[in-house]
């Protein structure tokens, strides 16, 4: 999630439909962004995995058509999660279909909700989003807000499975620097619960999977990361491991989807990173004659996302 101090950017970050944010680009919030499709955004190549270039595509109306219009978590009563993940700027929402890479904006952020910095998904695609005082619900098929408590709120946001800090219900959490944080949505009361360890600090977001790992984007520690991708113990806040560099500066948002994490930086670009040959693999997602300014400040995916791929693969876990 984008860090807090930073100047809103009228870009929206998660769902990464690459729409016109307010403020940003084009005046119509639920357009595609103008113009035929050209590189778009090559990734930054500061060390890590290999970095190659993945085709990402626009539909009509700005991206891919879904059963009810909104945000299901499950596909006409089959039992299929939707392919979905989410982003969002300072001021709009957006969404993507990891399968297809069509994206769509979702739509301004309404209700007061301004400048925010994170978002999170549990498992039925309820939405919760932060700002730098404030906690909110978001309606993911709308963007409209609804507050829930006035605070200081992290900018790395994520659900955790049931079962991982509540043995009843998943659990809202976050990163302060390298301080781990609960907070209960009904109150917006914040707990410490421990620290990342090794030097590092959030970039920076999280992402959990329901049966897979938890994935942050950090800076520091011993490889002096900027950044690099960890897993980290949901239970604790704990490193697990290090997978290295994902060769993209200031990751602010991070989603996840059947075996691949997705990252949406504070330049405005997006990227897949997979697992290849022993090491992380960027794969940059071009976004079409992007806005002035473009800025990412989160991202988000509902933690009943597959783990694996279809095949079984995916970034290992410990």
């Amino acid at each position: 999630m984008r860090r807090a101090f930073c100047l809103g950017v009228a870009v929206a970050a998660m769902a990464i439909a690459w729409g016109a944010a307010s403020g940003c680009g084009s005046s119509n919030p639920n357009s595609g962004f103008p113009g035929a499709a050209g590189d778009g955004g090559s990734g930054s190549s500061s060390g890590g995995g290999s970095t190659s270039d993945a085709p990402g595509s626009f539909t009509g109306d700005g991206g891919p058509t879904f059963p009810d219009g909104g945000a299901p978590s499950q596909d006409g009563g089959t039992g299929t999660p939707i392919s979905i993940v989410y982003a969002q700027s300072a001021d709009t929402l957006y969404r993507m279909d990891p399968t297809s890479k069509q994206v769509a904006v979702v739509g301004a952020f309404s209700g007061g909700c301004s400048s925010v910095i994170d978002i999170a998904i549990d498992s039925n695609s309820n939405g919760y989003v932060t700002t730098s005082s404030n906690l909110w619900k978001v309606d993911l098929t709308t963007a409209a807000c609804t507050m829930i408590s006035t605070g200081s709120y992290p900018n790395s946001l994520s659900f955790v499975p049931k079962g991982t800090l509540d043995p009843n219900a998943e659990a809202l959490v976050g990163y302060n620097g390298s301080e781990y944080i609960r907070i209960d949505t009904t109150t917006g009361k914040v707990t410490s619960i421990g620290t990342i360890g090794g030097g590092y600090s959030s970039s920076g977001d999280i992402v959990s999977v329901i049966g897979g790992g938890t994935f942050l984007t950090v800076k520091g520690g011993k490889e002096s990361c900027n950044d690099c991708l960890l897993q980290i113990d949901p239970k604790t806040g704990a490193l697990v491991q290090s997978y290295g560099s994902v060769a993209h500066a200031d990751v602010f948002g991070l989603a996840f989807w059947a075996g691949t994490a997705y990252g949406f930086d504070n330049g405005g670009q997006v990227f897949s990173i997979g697992w290849q040959n022993g090491q992380l693999v960027t794969q940059n997602i071009p976004v079409p004659n992007p806005p002035p300014g473009l800025s990412f400040w989160g991202a988000g995916s509902t933690t009943s996302a597959p783990p694996t791929s279809a095949d079984g693969g995916g970034i290992p876990i410990q």
